[in-house]
């Protein structure tokens, strides 16, 4: 009996001892829950954090790269000249020897209806940047040879000439140096017929090609400063074997494109020198521009303030004087 009373004992305490234990597991799970839930949080915002830093630094990148690129977009169309490059080049052409007499500060040759260096009084200077092997040189001269010439016979304008030698790299024989030194002695000996050996050394039928260039002689280029009118010394002179002035000449063609005055301001070359290039009392002329409509002789006149009626007559001066750029276009 007393057997079975305690077991009946321990049988009614069972169900006290399960509902006591029942808190003690709830709480456990409620921390652990809330241990997770905090957890939980905890990386939520180590990632929140995480991304805040990953988004800034793309940010920073995207806004590095937009810099980068926008500066050099801003270069290309705002390109500056190399001071120390310029300065060395320059340095060659003082040192180069020998040098042509009269020649000008920046390596040209003035002419004008009294000779060489002789400025007309009130007459804008043209300046005109070429080499011999030059197809757009020959081109432009075709079209404005004439013109210039007449006005500088009839004193309307300055003419100032600058020989250039970089395409002896489309000859086998140094076509543009023999060519541009003989311009050179003819500038110095008999200014009279610099412009009609130009004429003739640009004609249709005795420029050589850049692309299929056919071997021309001393000889060749004699006849045609003949032809022009040049003394059969002076001709000599100028197409002898040694060409004078090639050293100068070569540094003047290396120091001249780093002018940044000269450059193209607009079009592929845009930042570059290139041939022919004119310039209106030093101030550069943007052939570029000139509407497709327009002819070469009549945009010409117009950037110098002239009208076609007025070539050729002596006082009658073009409006853009000595001083102002190109008036057109």
């Amino acid at each position: 009996m007393a057997t079975n009373k305690t077991n009946r004992t321990n049988k009614s305490n069972q169900p006290a001892n399960r509902s006591g234990r029942k808190p003690t597991n709830r709480k456990a799970r409620e921390a652990a829950e809330a241990a997770a839930a905090k957890a939980r949080e905890e990386q939520a915002r180590k990632d929140r954090r995480t991304q805040t830093i990953i988004g800034a630094v793309v940010v920073a990148i995207v806004v590095v790269l937009v810099a980068v690129i926008g500066f050099n977009i801003w270069k290309s169309n705002h390109p500056t000249q190399d001071a120390g490059e310029l300065q060395d080049a320059w340095s060659k052409v003082e040192s180069a020897s020998p040098k042509p007499a009269g020649v000008t500060e920046k390596g040209g040759f003035l002419i004008s209806k009294d000779g060489l260096n002789k400025p007309v009084k009130g007459a804008p200077t043209v300046a005109v940047y070429m080499d011999f092997m030059c197809p757009g040189c020959g081109a432009m001269e075709r079209a404005l040879g004439g013109t210039y010439t007449s006005l500088v016979e009839a004193g309307q304008i300055n003419m100032e000439i600058h020989p250039m030698n970089f395409m002896d790299r489309y000859s086998t024989d140094e076509y543009s140096t023999r060519a541009g030194n003989a311009a050179i002695i003819i500038a110095e000996k008999d200014p009279t017929h610099l412009l009609p050996f130009i004429t003739r050394m640009y004609a249709e039928d005795f420029q050589p090609s850049e692309t299929d260039y056919k071997p021309v002689t001393n000889e060749q280029i004699k006849a045609q400063a003949v032809a022009a009118g040049v003394k059969e010394s002076v001709a000599a002179e100028a197409t002898a074997k040694t060409p004078k002035y090639k050293t100068w000449l070569s540094a003047m063609s290396t120091y001249t494109p780093l002018r940044q005055e000269l450059w193209n301001t607009q079009g592929q070359l845009k930042g570059q020198m290139s041939t022919p290039t004119i310039t209106v009392n030093g101030k550069y002329w943007n052939r570029n521009a000139i509407p497709t409509d327009t002819d070469q002789t009549t945009a010409f006149l117009k950037a110098i303030g002239l009208d076609a009626s007025s070539v050729g007559k002596a006082g009658k001066m073009p409006s853009v004087g000595t001083d102002k750029g190109p008036l057109y276009p």
